[in-house]
């Protein structure tokens, strides 16, 4: 089956950044001319046709000289027998259409590979390069031999466990895969945790959607939350979220979502109050990312940036949540060249504000402010300006003082002087983090993979809404970061990464919820 389709632009660009993530080849010595083989040296074997060693003999010794040209001829695709023909040439016939050497083919090769499996809908890929028609000299032909899976339906459940909040959590996921042969991915989850957080999503995936070149995702879900402990309300989500672009640095996804906030207990403060009841979130958020490091598991050279741009409140209703988002992060790695170190740094940095009329003195959306604290890495993940060790969940940050209910005259009621104080989160939040990564001294655990560090990380959280950018000072906030620092062990494992740090406060202001001693933090590998 030779493949006549056409190479678009956008995926010319797909195929180059795939060719990109492939390239694991050295760079090739310059050469003033290609090399091509051709009829016309078979006199260097005495007149006769070289035999099959003879030719890839030669072919080795030019591979290592000089380019080889060569043309694709053929694409042969076999054992896709519920899969369509056209969505595999999709992914793969740019790539190798855009191959004029041997050493090009090789990266193509790869790069189609990959594709391929990240699919998620083949057992197995196999990609053989073949000599093409021997009336065509310098001509290949490629044959893609694919293995599908007997059983489409695959599940797997685990129960997942938090020692700092002495919490668990069950989660579970179901997937249909290549129902239709258009590598559609249908999938259905549910989760459970011990702070009464529930979530139920369906969803749908597709590498390729009409004209689009790009991966195509839609899911519905529906999330409680419960935030009482920290903030006084309880949420719950409806919502569809559409993916409309996603490539290897860029990514672009719709929002449509219905958010109810409750207070039960009905102790919430004053600012939280305010907040209570329907809202209706339509957004559009675009990301950016850059990744460089050797490793997002444990870095030890490289550099890496993210930029997370979203805007609330596309549409007419008054109902909407009117708000603009925007998020850095960079991270570098530098090696110390001693003991397998390296010095991590980051900074991450996050701003909210309203817009419409009125947006000077109005709020933003309490659960799309910036929070900090909590049991995440600040340097394994980019996540935005969220995680300071040493701190609880939500545990700085501008707050409000939760509403006191008098006792009774029966002696019921909570008759507490002290009711507590509500999270707010805050419009601008920045956080920097310094690591240093080194091997641990015993054999055992440095196969093994665990390695120990040293950190320092400090953040602050203002802010803006309702008027109060009028009043805000980078002096005065420079003044207010929190900061702490601390060792520990990493422990790398194929699920998570999990740290075993000894925090210290050095810094910390009345309200804030901190405290030195030992804090176990855990990050997903991806």
């Amino acid at each position: 089956m030779e493949s006549a389709a056409a190479v678009d632009p956008s995926s010319r660009a797909h195929a180059e950044e795939d060719l990109e993530e492939a390239n694991n080849f050295e760079d090739e010595p310059e050469e003033d001319e290609e090399e091509e083989f051709d009829d016309e040296e078979f006199g260097a074997y005495g007149g006769s046709r070289p035999s099959e060693r003879e030719r890839m003999s030669d072919l080795l010794r030019r591979l290592a000289t000089a380019p080889v040209r060569v043309r694709v001829h053929d694409v042969v695709i076999k054992g896709n027998t519920k899969t369509k023909d056209s969505l595999i040439e999709a992914e793969v016939v740019p790539l190798f259409r855009s191959a004029s050497t041997m050493q090009e083919l090789l990266q193509a090769a790869a790069a189609a590979n990959a594709r391929l499996q990240r699919l998620e809908i083949f057992d197995s890929v196999n990609i053989v390069l073949d000599a093409g028609p021997s009336e065509l000299p310098g001509t290949a032909n490629v044959v893609i031999n694919l293995v599908e899976p007997k059983n489409p339906l695959s599940g797997d459940i685990g129960f997942y466990t938090k020692p700092e909040t002495r919490g668990w959590s069950v989660e579970g996921l179901l997937k249909l895969k290549n129902m239709f042969g258009y590598g559609d991915i249908w999938n259905a989850g549910g989760a459970y945790s011990w702070d009464h957080t529930t979530e139920l999503t369906v969803g749908l995936s597709l590498p390729r959607f009409m004209t689009m070149s790009t991966p195509f995702t839609a899911r519905t879900s529906l999330l409680t939350q419960d935030w009482l402990k920290f903030s006084s309300y309880k949420e719950r989500l409806l919502g569809l979220s559409l993916g409309l672009f996603n490539t290897v640095h860029h990514e672009l996804v719709y929002n449509l979502t219905w958010r109810h906030l409750t207070d039960p207990l009905r102790m919430s403060s004053t600012s939280v109050r305010r907040q209570l009841g329907h809202s209706l979130l339509s957004s559009l958020k675009y990301s950016y990312k850059l990744d460089r490091r050797n490793s997002s598991i444990r870095p030890t050279k490289g550099y890496a940036f993210l930029s997370t741009s979203q805007i609330g409140g596309l549409g007419p209703d008054s109902y909407l949540s009117r708000y603009v988002r925007q998020e850095f992060d960079l991270r570098a790695a530098i090696p110390l060249g001693f003991f397998h170190s390296a010095l991590n740094i980051g900074i991450s940095a996050g701003v909210i504000m309203p817009w419409g009329s009125g947006f000077m003195t109005s709020s933003t959306p309490l659960p799309e402010r910036f929070y900090m604290g909590g049991n995440a890495s600040p340097l394994s993940l980019l996540g935005g300006p969220t995680s300071l060790l040493g701190f609880k969940m939500r545990g700085l940050g501008p707050t409000d003082l939760r509403r006191m209910i008098p006792a009774r005259a029966d002696g019921s009621g909570d008759s507490s002087t002290d009711p507590g104080t509500d999270a707010l989160g805050g419009d601008l939040a920045v956080t920097a983090c310094a690591d240093i990564s080194f091997d641990l001294p015993l054999k055992l655990l440095r196969d093994s993979g665990f390695y120990a560090h040293a950190f320092i990380s400090s953040g602050n959280l203002a802010k803006l809404s309702e008027g109060s950018i009028k009043d805000f000072s980078l002096r005065h906030f420079g003044q207010g970061f929190r900061s702490t620092a601390g060792f520990g062990v990493i422990v790398p494992t194929k699920i998570f990464r999990m740290e075993v740090n000894y925090c210290y406060i050095l810094r910390k202001f009345e309200h804030d919820k901190a405290k030195t001693g030992i804090q176990f933090s855990f990050s997903p590998l991806s």
